[in-house]
């Protein structure tokens, strides 16, 4: 049932440009649409909740229009024709200076183009839009393309530090800040060489010989002023991000994947600028680039007319309203939130057998242990059946595993390989995706085919948690392909094959599972899926200190759009040959695992590894096992934490905006975060250091470091001493605090 099922008839305005629509969803959402005569009435996938109705008041005066609920108002001017939004106290929060609905056109059929302009004053910060891999937490003046590819998760919702957020209710490719000026790129003549890298894709690990070329161009800049600058390179997935500016690094980030954009915001003088791109054969870059100014723009090249919903509230307000009406949040069962131990991959049942009774036999407490991807063996590609030369026996691998109280999660993927048997049905009934080998969720033929075979086939191993690998899905395949039963162009849902993917498997498993809690794990995202429980997890990542420090930016970013269950690959997915006699590698990874204690999930990765503890030197095993315990440890924590989740729309891993809305030097604070109601996470993302500077928030009373007791008065930077020992972590201390 949709949310607006049990609303009044939503108040509409005669514009100029069409009927605008105002409709308040509760007393502290109000809904704005302007829906073109002949737009398709597209599936609803986000606002699915039946709510009660608020009561509210409509006033009108003139032309002006004003809709009222007790805890916010949305004003229209009609001599403006700005559309402002206020909170309880009659205090301005937001501002709508323009909207455009304009005629457009999808793989040759009628589909339009929207976009909104906002206001956004010097001193704002807006936090949100999904994990993105650019290392910006205040995404104000920020140029971003929101589309789903491995390591970002675009999710068009955002939190504002005036108190309001804001959800882009379309589920097409969107555009936070679009560029005005762009630029293509020429390549040069000359040979940058060549590298060998070991690469993971859709048809499993591979060596892949990456050709390196350099691009250049130039760019006219009017004024002198700061700029947000967009790179695209131009293809599916990149390969670096790298751009100077007169010779000057700006962007240089290196991954095995990196999504096709990356976004910087720096200051430019007027005048000519060249640009130079270090890129890969296949490359075509594009540089993008805008003023930043004091406005905030949304749109989308297709959609089937504006619609988008202010949020009035600090971020727990705008949180539970925003569950609300897309879902709350299901309980998960309590042995998830222990570690989760996972390596790509184990090739046998008595690989991963041995490994997890190591686990058992020297006491080293894990919850979870994951089988990675090809357990199909023989049989192709997801083909929902172990080849029984490798694995035998999964059901008792499953018992065994239960017997040492540890669980199991498996890789599924809602890839089928069309050679399978499985794929060659899928395909006699057209239930694949033009053109590739992703299953169509938008048909429901399709999903209940793929359940089907998921359910008979795989539940009665008692496997415990479900891995939804690559659910973007990989490579943004959805882009100019058709999908659904009327073979519809998919770029009117091109960012949501995730929740599709999680629905059909969360839905199957409440049916045909009733007694157990579903754990999905899934690489892809959208608004509404977190009431399917998913947890989603930063991707294909790299080990660097720097990849460090945006998986945690990204975390952040996606708290602030909605989502509460998040966690990375801890070590890196993609790690260094010598892994395990590296001492410089052996720190990250160990910061890697310090901070993954605090994280809603702890749970480590890496391709081609052996990640288990023993497998490296003495005292990294130790520090290792240590990080472990001290996560069994705070389980009554987390699990006290984690039931205000789906009790009360909580959320467990929380930008500093959440509990410290008026304190503007924790506002800046990107790489800190408090983990629940007490503790004030500080990771280490540098090496070799011995002193860490981190800000206290200003609180009524103070901050003891929980590793030596030490206590501190907030409102302040201090720098505290650090060893490989632990991460600093802070536990607050209430009124009656004495340093």
């Amino acid at each position: 049932m949709l949310a607006t099922a049990c609303q009044p008839k939503p108040v509409c305005i005669d514009t100029p440009q069409g009927t605008l629509c105002l409709q308040p969803l509760t007393e502290s959402a109000i809904r704005v649409q302007m829906t073109p005569e002949g737009a398709p009435a597209l599936e609803e996938l986000i606002l699915t909740e039946s709510v009660r109705a608020p009561r509210y008041k409509v006033e009108r005066s003139g032309g002006d229009v004003t809709v009222r609920t007790a805890r916010m108002s949305a004003e229209w001017r009609a001599d403006a024709q700005t559309l402002r939004f206020f909170d309880e106290d009659g205090e301005l929060l937001l501002e709508e200076r323009a909207h455009s609905v304009i005629p457009a056109e999808v793989q040759g059929e009628p589909a339009w183009a929207v976009s909104a302009r906002f206001d956004s004053p010097e001193g704002e910060h807006l936090y949100g839009t999904g994990q993105f891999q650019d290392g910006y937490l205040d995404i104000r003046g920020l140029t971003r393309r929101l589309t789903q590819v491995n390591t970002q998760i675009a999710l068009p919702m955002y939190l504002s530090s005036r108190g309001y957020g804001l959800l882009w209710h379309n589920y097409g490719l969107t555009d936070f800040n679009p560029a005005d000026h762009s630029v293509e790129l020429t390549a040069t003549e000359e040979d940058g060489g060549s590298v060998t890298v070991n690469a993971t894709g859709t048809a499993g690990n591979r060596r892949e010989r990456r050709f390196f070329r350099t691009f250049t161009g130039e760019m006219e800049i009017p004024a002198d002023g700061e700029y947000a600058i967009l790179l695209d390179v131009g293809r599916e997935m990149a390969r670096r991000h790298n751009l100077l500016i007169d010779g000057v690094p700006v962007i240089d980030f290196s991954n095995t994947w990196l999504p096709p954009t990356a976004s910087i915001k720096t200051p430019l003088s007027a005048g000519r600028h060249q640009l130079q791109v270090e890129g890969t054969f296949g490359d075509k870059p594009v540089v993008f680039w805008r003023a930043v100014t004091d406005e905030t723009t949304l749109s989308s090249p297709v959609a089937p007319g504006l619609d988008y919903i202010v949020f009035a509230g600090e971020a727990d307000t705008v949180m539970h309203h925003f569950r609300t009406l897309s879902g709350h949040v299901p309980a998960l069962p309590d042995w998830i939130f222990r570690y989760i131990h996972c390596r790509e991959r184990y090739d046998t049942q008595d690989e991963l057998l041995t490994a997890a009774r190591r686990f058992h036999e020297e006491g080293i407490p894990m919850g979870t242990i994951v089988q990675d991807w090809q357990w199909w063996g023989k049989y192709g590609w997801n083909a929902m059946r172990f080849d029984e030369d490798k694995y035998p026996d999964p059901k008792a691998m499953t018992d065994e595993l239960h017997a040492m109280d540890q669980h199991l999660m498996l890789s599924v993927w809602s890839k089928i390989s069309r050679d399978a048997e499985l794929g060659q049905e899928a395909a006699s009934r057209d239930f694949y995706i033009e053109g590739t080998e992703w299953i169509d969720f938008f048909q429901p033929e399709a999903a209940r085919f793929y359940w089907d075979n998921f359910s008979a086939k795989l539940l009665p191993t008692g496997i415990d948690a479900w891995w939804q690998d690559a659910t973007e899905p990989e490579n943004d395949d959805l882009k100019g392909r058709r999908i659904g039963p009327d073979r519809i162009p998919a770029e009117w849902y091109r960012n949501v094959y995730p929740l599709k993917v999680v629905q059909t498997v969360y839905e199957g498993l409440r049916r045909d599972q009733p007694d157990r809690l579903p754990v999905i794990l899934t690489r892809s995202s959208f608004p509404g899926i977190q009431r399917y429980g998913a947890v989603t997890w930063s991707g294909d990542v790299g080990n660097d200190w720097e990849t460090l420090r945006r998986q945690i930016v990204g975390g952040l970013g996606q708290m602030a759009a909605g989502l509460p269950w998040w966690t990375y690959d801890a070590g890196g997915f993609f790690r260094p040959g010598n892994q395990y006699e590296d001492p410089d590698y052996q720190e990250r990874m160990i910061r890697w695992i310090q901070a993954s204690v605090w994280l809603p999930f702890m749970r480590v990765h890496g391709y081609q590894s052996r990640t288990e503890p023993w497998e490296y030197s003495p005292e990294t095993e130790r520090l290792f096992k240590a990080a472990i315990a001290q996560r069994e440890a705070l389980q009554p924590y987390i699990l006290e934490q984690a039931g205000k989740v789906w009790k009360g729309d909580y959320t467990l891993m929380r930008p500093l905006i959440f509990d410290f809305p008026e304190d503007e030097e924790a506002l800046k604070q990107d790489c800190e975060w408090m983990f629940g109601a007490d503790y004030l996470v500080c990771p280490v993302t540098e090496g070799g250091v011995s002193s860490w500077k981190v800000y206290l928030p200003d609180v009524d009373g103070g901050w003891e470091d929980i590793r030596d007791n030490k206590q501190y008065f907030g409102g302040q930077t201090v720098e505290v001493p650090v060893d490989l020992e632990a991460i600093p972590v802070f536990r607050r201390v209430y009124l009656g605090f004495d340093v």
